[in-house]
């Protein structure tokens, strides 16, 4: 790789010799993992919304802080059933999915990556994870972490860019402004007119552009401080 090429920051898109090289020689000292959904966005933004937009997010990050940071491939279908009675959304059951995500941030320990950092894009996943991340953090004794992509920003900041004042929200303002910003061609307009929720009419393609750099920037901050020891998960004691 020429010197000034920048590092590649999926790791799908490595060989196993190029990520092993990097691991070596003490380049790569985070990893993201993305966790998202795919599933209904009212009758106006496609169903990859969630998981296009944490992938976004964590490539984003992982640019900033190159070469330090690694993106693992989304886990692209989430814990979804309270969508499912819209037909094309996917749902994982909690059990299931919980052991596969678990078993990639395993993966990623055994590269050798201690600071790992599991980004969410969907609310539905939220609540299982929260429930069992002190048993994983045990279990690895790592600096793992579990946030949103929206946690890290301040509600005083996010609501000063949108109108409605409703962050993060579903499909609504926030997730059409960042589709808009983001990936247009997600967005279908004459849908967005005609049902019955307007508030995503007050969505722009400014305030989204404006959002996700307000987001990128702090959760930048966030994984530069797991890695230089600012951001380090406390590991709950084990009871006797």
């Amino acid at each position: 790789m020429p010197a000034d090429a920048n590092p590649q920051v999926n790791l799908s898109k490595l060989t196993r010799r190029e990520f092993r090289e990097r691991m070596q020689s003490g380049e790569l000292a985070a990893c993201i993992i993305p966790v998202a959904a795919t599933e209904q966005h009212l009758e106006h933004l496609a169903m990859e919304h969630d998981w296009r937009s944490v992938m976004h997010i964590a490539e984003a990050v992982a640019s900033r802080l190159q070469p330090q940071v690694i993106v693992a491939p989304s886990m692209n279908i989430g814990i979804s059933e309270h969508h499912m009675r819209h037909i094309g959304t996917l749902s994982a059951l909690p059990a299931g999915w919980l052991g596969v995500l678990f078993d990639t941030i395993r993966s990623m320990h055994h590269a050798g990556f201690s600071n790992i950092l599991v980004l969410n894009g969907h609310g539905g996943n939220v609540a299982p994870c929260q429930g069992i991340w002190p048993q994983y953090q045990q279990r690895l004794e790592i600096n793992l972490q579990f946030h949103s992509y929206w946690d890290l920003l301040p509600n005083e900041i996010a609501e000063s860019h949108l109108k409605t004042k409703r962050f993060p929200g579903h499909a609504q303002e926030f997730e059409t402004a960042f589709a808009l910003a983001a990936f247009p061609e997600n967005v279908r307009h004459d849908a967005m007119r005609d049902q019955p929720d307007k508030q995503p009419l007050e969505a722009t393609k400014e305030a989204g552009a404006a959002l996700i750099e307000e987001i990128v920037v702090r959760v930048t901050d966030h994984v530069a401080g797991m890695i230089d020891g600012r951001n380090v998960a406390e590991i709950p004691p084990f009871h006797p």
